[in-house]
């Protein structure tokens, strides 16, 4: 239990300790659909831009943006692909991310090569694209992307777009997930959700937010109004709570293990009493005493520690699924919670010990 309970603590900080590729750090998030409100074609785009502008200039934003999608929520958009001059059947499928302006200086996602997506190329409708390090990788084996043209969407309804740039890669879908390849191309209608880069505690301009967006539309509704961090955390609510309990119980079988190795010791201590009186009355020194029964102690623990070794090699492959960063049979784990196991065994064994040196032997030679 102990060995399990290591690993999926283990799991829980790599995850945690996993790069997303952007800055995580004082992002306030939240989704709006404006159909819901009666909104539709034209009307939309004009909304977000209006509010776009509003949100990035509330005191304490840095920056404003919105996405089809935001990262880390546990889906993702793809779509097919059809690169230019490389004919591939079937055709590949990528993840697709249609997004605002500002959006890769807010997520504060470098650029690798080219540019973003300027006013004109939101507004227009003109058929661009940018794609992460991953794609260029993929399917161009990391030539220069800017110019190429690809195309999109199955064979009826393909749309050809020109690749003005190269962002670094993110995670989009799940932390545990590798990095896939990613096109983002303008944000056209639907729902959306915006994303504030803020210099303060990102929860703190909550009522702030919408009171603005009441201020444009009060029948607006707004949902999921969270910061990226807590984002993150409910992505790992799981591993967090399984990581907890497995901790638990592996603490609580640690604690019954050693009181009974305690108590076996103590029992044995009385039960020898008559002999340890004999061996101290024939000169064993309280070393030799001490020696005595650490010895059965650790000699106890050592046996327990190779038997549930041996347990945890067979039963920890089951726990595979639930593992990132770490293997079933991660050495520094079993060793390190074999070492914990005898070190705690040796404090249990102490006191036993210590009582066994304090026989005395006329008393001793009189019991019973």
């Amino acid at each position: 239990m102990l060995i399990s309970a290591g690993l999926l603590v283990r799991t829980l900080a790599n995850l945690r300790s996993v790069d997303p590729g952007f800055d995580t750090h004082n992002l306030l998030l939240f989704g709006i659909n404006p159909k819901q409100a009666g909104y539709k074609g034209d009307k939309i785009q004009t909304l977000y831009a209006e509010l776009h502008n509003r949100l990035a200039s509330i005191p304490g934003v840095i920056s404003s943006t919105y996405s089809k999608l935001p990262f880390l929520r546990s889906v993702a958009w793809g779509g097919h692909v059809h690169i230019e001059a490389q004919p591939e059947k079937p055709a590949p499928e990528v993840n697709m991310l249609a997004t605002g302006p500002d959006f890769f200086e807010t997520m504060r996602l470098p650029i690798v090569a080219g540019r973003t997506f300027s006013a004109f190329d939101l507004q227009s409708g003109r058929p661009v694209a940018i794609v992460n390090e991953r794609f260029a990788k993929r399917f161009l084996q990391g030539a220069n992307l800017v110019g190429v043209h690809f195309a999109t969407g199955g064979d009826e309804n393909q749309v050809e777009r020109e690749i003005i740039g190269v962002v670094a890669d993110a995670k989009y879908e799940d932390l545990r997930k590798p990095v896939e390849a990613t096109v983002y191309i303008p944000f056209r209608e639907g729902e959306a959700f915006f994303a504030l880069r803020t210099s303060t505690r990102p929860e703190a301009l909550i009522p702030t937010v919408r009171r603005v967006v009441a201020g444009l539309d009060d029948n607006l509704p707004l949902f999921d109004v969270r910061t990226q961090t807590e984002v993150i955390d409910h992505l790992l609510f799981n591993e967090r709570l399984v990581a907890r309990l497995s901790a638990l119980f592996g603490v609580l079988a640690f604690v019954l293990a050693c009181m009974g190795l305690y108590g076996l010791l103590s029992y044995e201590v009385a039960r020898r009493t008559r002999e340890i009186g004999i061996r101290t009355a024939m000169g064993a020194q309280q070393r030799d005493v001490l020696r005595l029964v650490v010895g059965q102690g650790i000699a106890l623990a050592a046996v327990g520690a190779v038997a549930g070794i041996a347990g945890a090699f067979g039963l920890t492959r089951y726990l595979q699924s639930l593992l990132y960063g770490v293997r079933p049979t991660d050495p520094p784990t079993f060793i390190g919670v074999a070492l914990l196991l005898g070190a705690v065994s040796l404090a249990a064994c102490y006191i036993p010990a210590r009582q066994a040196t304090k026989v005395d032997p006329t008393v001793a030679l009189r019991y019973e």
